[in-house]
């Protein structure tokens, strides 16, 4: 079955032909720099880039693949969560094509999608496991008893690790997107700088909470001159990535022992984030876990994860009806 898959929830516009949920022939992605002078994406600058971009992007797409629209057999797309305008742009052009060719088509769920993300690149994944999807909107455990069926463990109570990633780079000045900006600075500075808090580390929930780190370090900024602080941004950076690591990492390996899991997947965009992936690589290989994450491409927003995430709800629920909505705020469980 070869899925066509359209992904347009934030600042990405991102067309993928996907085969048997596996193979990747195409997987385009267009990032939206026009945000970036404004810190953060603006919803309706990003709607006006995705109608802008969306048939180029689907163009490139079929033609890097080397197939033709005759030999889709599936079209799915984004419905949420994410931003209604950028939702609407993508679900719509994707009803209407599969409306005019008659091909079947499924609204997908994008934190889904990013859990997808593992299942594609990764065969030998267990169908039963623990994932972590950490991004700019959210921070989640959720144990995959099978695809289409969880159990949300726990999620942030405020901010996502992603959002206090970018707010901390802005208050440091660094530009957006933050978390890409932290990790770089980071790898110069000494983590152990500033004596920062652990929210909610060592209570026995699974939940998290990002907003009380993202202020502490703003409370220390404040505390320095301008000298010292262009001299310890590096170590800054250092120190509230270690907090915001410590935590994911801490929650996730208790979350698999109590769940007896033996597989651990990490996805969505902070699964970029090569300290995150250092510390929970090494944390599993003490707890005799396997670890996955998606390659760099398929951290980000990518409609490759969401035709295979596509192919899958297909084959356990059918095709969806084609007045499927846009669902901003759209619950995986």
């Amino acid at each position: 079955m070869l899925v066509l898959g359209i992904e347009t929830s934030c600042d990405e516009t991102s067309v993928a032909l996907v085969r048997e949920g596996r193979e990747i022939l195409s997987n385009i992605i267009l990032s939206q720099l026009e945000h970036v002078k404004f810190g953060g994406v603006v919803p309706e600058v990003a709607s006006r880039e995705h109608l802008r971009a969306i048939i180029p992007v689907y163009d490139e797409a079929f033609k890097q693949a080397g197939v033709d629209l005759e030999e889709v057999d599936l079209v799915a797309a984004t419905m949420g969560p994410g931003l209604v305008g950028p939702l609407l742009v993508g679900l719509t052009f994707a009803k209407g094509l599969a409306y005019s060719r008659s091909i079947p088509f499924v609204a997908v769920n994008h934190m889904e999608g990013h859990l997808a993300a593992n299942i594609l690149e990764h065969p030998e994944l267990e169908e039963n496991h623990l994932t972590l999807i950490v991004s700019g909107g959210h921070t989640m455990l959720v144990e995959v008893k099978k695809f289409g069926e969880y159990e949300l463990l726990g999620q942030t109570k405020d901010d996502a690790a992603g959002e206090a990633f970018d707010k901390v780079a802005k208050i440091m000045g660094l530009g957006y997107p933050g978390g890409v900006q932290i990790d770089r600075l980071a790898r110069e500075g000494d983590p152990k700088f500033l004596k920062l808090p652990r929210p909610m580390i060592r209570d026995d929930s699974f939940q998290f909470s990002y907003s009380g780190l993202k202020t502490a370090v703003m409370m220390q900024i404040k505390k320095m001159t301008a000298g010292e602080f262009e001299q310890h941004r590096a170590d800054i950076a250092a120190s509230f990535q270690e907090a915001a690591v410590d935590v994911l990492v801490e929650k996730t390996i208790r979350a698999a022992r109590m769940k007896k899991t033996r597989d651990l997947t990490i996805s969505g965009g902070v699964a970029a984030n090569s300290r995150l992936r250092e510390v929970m690589q090494r944390k599993c290989d003490q707890a005799n876990r396997r670890l996955f994450y998606p390659s760099l491409p398929l951290c980000t927003d990518n409609a490759a994860m969401i035709a295979a995430a596509g192919y899958y709800q297909f084959k356990n629920d059918g095709p969806s009806e084609l007045t499927a909505n846009a669902i901003p705020y759209l619950k995986l469980v």
